[in-house]
């Protein structure tokens, strides 16, 4: 199945290019991860979700995956231009408790979160703090390639001098010059001897928590370094795949190339970029400040005022799908409802699939469909389309239950396989409220029970009466030659 012609946009050349592998049959992909100083938001969600999403196609193709997330736990201050407080250190102050509890905690939260969205685990999921010798000695490497350099105690990375022989800017596209001019002053900065010059290795005020020993004193890594160390460590210096949120390309991930290029002598660490979209909400940029941005838990307990009412992770999950990862995606209580529905649809026919009656011929063409299907995924993972031809595998479910269209065992195996893959396999959906299902089927025979007496009774208003009940608090009854049976809308 590798042979599939699968197709992803690399945000480095802005086309999107056939995928080839460096090692045939393998792939190396690497995810910048969370910091871990709060709750998982949204915008952490939807990039994982969507890498989840990617990491599994990989897998169904039959690649061996190696997927490293890494998990921030020092070196993120406030502000990208390495100023204020290590966001860490700040929030352990402010709670009077050890930087390694914020750390616990809002790790573990992370993980609930995924865990909630049905996000498999990376196959590596290393720490800033776990690899600070790796760190020190990659800065030691790109001092003595002659692109770094030591101030009172830290290093700074020579951007000019970088950018004298390679393009800085390459991943973003944007002018040199134009990034300059539009570089405020250094300010109290004196220790830089360019403005987009960034650190390495920063040196530890005296009220610094977070402290590690170095060549040049005590200090702790800069933000941009970790990734570059850590990649480099499980990955190797050339890999293929790096991802992140779009807001991480113009410093974060920029860095992160002249940082490896500096380091490596490679060109070209790595092959192909991809960056999610943004959030929005009715429109508008989800922001603190807005009053619009909310958590994941707020969005499955339905506690923030913007929301109607809760929604299960499941349906976020299934939202999230039906928007390319490079999209905008955009919140609102309609698009939420709507999607709740047609994950119901989708949830309902999944379950009718495995006691489809086959027939001598089939009315749908299921190989044309399952074509169509892994188009769609190889055309950089394209979900939204994918969906709606899942949907059309949906309406053919239907069809044939109903007695309306038929299909034959082959296409029915073929059908099952194929829905069964691309639902639960690579988009990571799940049936929920499994446990309960044997106590709503039991309570759901009783009530049927109910009304086929009262139809055999020619009690036709009770009848009719059950069936517009259980309608209106979404179960809709069905009547047809071998019984009557329900779905959950």
């Amino acid at each position: 199945m590798i042979n599939h012609n699968l197709k992803i946009y690399n945000t480095l050349t802005r086309t999107t290019e056939k995928f080839e592998p460096i090692h045939i049959g393998h792939v190396g992909m690497y995810v910048c991860g969370p910091t871990v100083y709060n709750n998982a938001h949204l915008g952490n969600a939807r990039t994982f979700v969507s890498f989840d999403v990617v990491f599994r196609y990989l897998q169904h193709l039959g690649y061996k995956v190696r997927y490293v997330r890494n998990i921030t736990d020092a070196g993120h201050l406030e502000n990208d231009a390495d100023e204020g407080e290590d966001k860490i250190s700040k929030k352990a102050k402010l709670e009077q408790l050890e930087p390694m509890e914020i750390v616990q905690r809002y790790t573990i939260d992370f993980h609930h979160v995924m865990e909630s969205f049905n996000a498999l685990p990376p196959s590596i999921e290393p720490t800033a703090t776990g690899h600070i010798i790796e760190q020190i000695e990659m800065t030691k490497q790109i001092m003595a390639n002659g692109f770094a350099y030591e101030s009172n105690g830290t290093i700074y990375f020579d951007v000019e001098k970088y950018a004298k022989d390679n393009n800085y800017t390459a991943l973003t596209g944007r002018n040199l010059d134009d990034l300059l001019n539009g570089t405020r002053e250094l300010g109290g900065q004196f220790d830089k001897r360019g403005r987009l010059d960034f650190a390495l290795w920063i040196k530890a005020k005296p009220e610094h928590i977070m402290r590690w020993p170095s060549p040049w004193g005590e200090g702790f890594p800069g933000w941009h370094l970790e990734c570059s160390a850590m990649s480099k460590k499980y990955l190797g210096n050339h890999f293929d795949i790096h991802g992140g949120g779009m807001d991480l390309a113009p410093t974060h991930h920029t860095n992160e190339i002249a940082q490896n290029v500096a380091c490596n002598h490679i060109k070209n660490p790595i092959n192909y970029w991809m960056h999610t979209n943004m959030l929005t909400v009715n429109g508008q940029k989800m922001s603190k400040s807005l009053g619009n941005s909310f958590l994941p838990f707020e969005l499955f307990s339905g506690s923030h005022n913007l929301l109607e009412k809760a929604y299960s992770p499941m349906t976020v999950r299934f939202f999230m799908l039906q928007a390319h990862y490079r999209s905008t995606l955009d919140f609102s209580n309609e698009a939420l409802q709507a999607a709740e529905k047609g994950f119901a649809r989708l949830m309902n026919a999944m379950k009718l699939l495995d006691d489809l009656k086959s027939s001598t011929s089939s009315t749908s063409d299921i190989s044309e469909l399952k074509t169509k299907v892994y188009a769609a995924m190889d055309d950089d993972f394209n979900t939204p389309i994918t969906l709606a031809h899942l949907f059309e595998g949906v309406r053919i479910i239907n069809s044939v239950n109903d007695g309306k269209e038929s299909i034959t065992e082959g296409d029915k195996s073929e059908l099952v396989k194929l829905m069964s893959s691309m639902v639960f396999d690579v988009l990571g959906l799940k049936e929920e409220n499994a446990v309960n299902t044997d106590k709503i089927d039991g309570l759901m025979n009783m009530i049927l029970d109910v009304r086929t007496d009262a139809k055999s009774r020619k009690d036709f208003s009770t009848s009719d009466l059950i069936r517009d009940k259980l309608k209106e608090i979404g179960f809709e009854i069905k009547d047809g030659k071998e019984g009557t049976s329900y779905t959950i809308n």
